[in-house]
């Protein structure tokens, strides 16, 4: 490599020699030309652009759309290192779908003063509506992504939950069928477990999850908020692979109960909707009266078994970055056993003492929102400039309890091809949880996003970064 790794990194580890997982990748990279690789490299970026995959910045009078760069060296995990990542994202997503149930029914955990009864109550994400609303299955989280990142060898943190709306799965197939169009030699050197049946995958988990009102075949859709969304090539791309209707607001309306979208022979009515529709703008009758997104009375037929929404109305408390903090709790409260996966340690800033703590190291910690996503603010205190730290201070110091603090981690690197050879970038890792009544069905891999600039330690791809694809070894 060009650069010499200051932190784990997981094609060499500690040393020079490749570890076993990259082992036969290493190999095949060392026979191949540079240049070549930057030609296919400059191929992939042409093949993204060509299918109109995108994203969308906002900030400015209008939405900036992007091309979000691609690496061309996959990020790459043992069968074995898996199997134990399976366990405790499976483990944690058990947990969250029964506080979610739990806190909009009995409450026992709050009972338990295992959480504070405030954290729930004065929550934003925290829908009354929803309290006593059985969710058809008993599922909350349809859909979840856990953020991972990775600090040794044996050392894994969750970062945050990801249960209300997880983007990013189309990336994960794109990046996967890039790969396979750009070098199907490496895939006959390389076992590598597939991702490409996910949308079958999603499909059967979605149906399995059908209302009671459901019968015959379950009809699945997919709600979009509409063609200026962020993540519009995504809504569609899943609606499209997994053979469901891509619907907008205006598409639907109830009918005989239930909630029935227009063909070209009349209403139909849909059994499972996959909503890409923040909880506010999902009913007008029942939250934000102006939203032209959503269908007006279907909380209504949810709460009366007509429909699935998948995930539920009111799971987003459990991505709090505030309830987080008390997720090795939660999982022992639900599961009766530790935590495999470790949280980040973290400081709750609505706590004096936190705070103080805080605000005198706030030059080494990472703060954050506790109902912010996307790496919007966020202050990553080693990379922030005096004024950076002071405007922050300011904003910590007026309204405590919209932040947690936590420590700046040392994220493992990945390689990335650079115009010099293989370069250290530091990486995360999103792996999708499928949950229906009766299973829980992980796919093996996820979306690694990179942070492309030498030494930053922010992934998002709002914030400049991009993505690889992650290989899962058979064992």
């Amino acid at each position: 490599m060009t650069d010499k790794p200051e932190f784990f990194d997981e094609m060499t580890g500690s040393g020079d020699t490749p570890r076993a997982p990259y082992a036969e990748y290493h190999r095949w990279f060392e026979g191949e030309d540079i240049a070549r690789l930057r030609h296919k490299s400059n191929e992939a970026e042409t093949f993204f652009r060509r299918t109109g995959i995108t994203f969308n910045v906002y900030g400015q009078a209008e939405a900036d759309e992007r091309l979000i760069p691609f690496d061309i060296v996959p990020r790459i995990i043992s069968g074995r290192e898996w199997s134990r990542l399976a366990r405790g994202i499976e483990q944690r997503v058990r947990a969250i779908n029964a506080f979610l149930y739990d806190i909009y029914h009995r409450q026992e955990i709050l009972r338990a003063g295992r959480v504070p009864p405030e954290l729930i109550a004065r929550n934003e994400a925290f829908l009354p509506q929803m309290i006593g609303v059985n969710p058809p299955g008993g599922v909350y989280t349809h859909i979840v992504g856990t953020d991972l990142v990775r600090t040794g060898e044996d050392e894994v943190y969750v970062l945050e939950d990801n249960a209300r709306t997880p983007s990013g799965v189309s990336y994960m197939l794109e990046n996967r069928e890039t790969m396979l169009q750009m070098f199907p030699e490496l895939f006959s050197k390389v076992r590598v477990q597939q991702v490409s049946d996910y949308p079958a995958r999603l499909r059967r988990s979605l149906a399995a999850s059908a209302p009671p009102a459901c019968s015959g075949k379950p009809v699945v859709a997919v709600l979009t908020p509409g063609i200026h969304n962020s993540a519009y090539f995504e809504h569609s791309f899943l609606a499209d692979q997994m053979g469901g209707e891509l619907v907008e607001g205006s598409d639907l309306r109830v009918v005989d109960g239930r909630i029935a979208m227009r063909t070209t022979r009349g209403y139909k009515a849909i059994d499972v909707l996959y909503r890409r529709v923040d909880d506010e703008y999902l009913d007008p009758l029942v939250f934000n009266p102006a939203s032209m997104l959503g269908v007006p009375g279907i909380m209504d037929v949810y709460r009366s078994g007509g429909i699935t929404i998948a995930n539920a109305p009111g799971t987003g408390i459990s991505d709090d970055k505030a309830i987080y903090s008390y997720m090795p709790d939660i999982v022992e409260f639900y599961t009766g056993e530790k935590a495999i996966l470790k949280n980040v340690p973290t400081w709750r800033c609505s706590d004096g003492d936190s705070l103080k703590y805080v605000l005198d190291n706030l030059a080494e910690l990472v703060v954050k929102e506790v109902h912010g996503s996307g790496g919007y603010g966020m202050l990553v205190g080693p990379a922030a400039s005096k004024k950076e730290l002071a405007a922050f201070r300011a904003k910590l110091e007026a309204k405590p309890g919209n932040y947690i603090a936590q420590p700046t981690l040392s994220l493992s690197t990945v390689p990335i091809l650079t115009k010099a050879g293989l370069a250290p970038r530091h990486v995360d890792l999103r792996p999708y949880v499928l949950v229906s009544p009766d299973k829980i069905d992980l796919v093996p891999g996820g979306l690694t996003r990179v942070a492309l600039k030498q030494g930053s330690l922010v992934v998002n791809s709002s914030q400049g970064g991009g993505t690889k694809d992650t290989w899962v070894l058979e064992e």
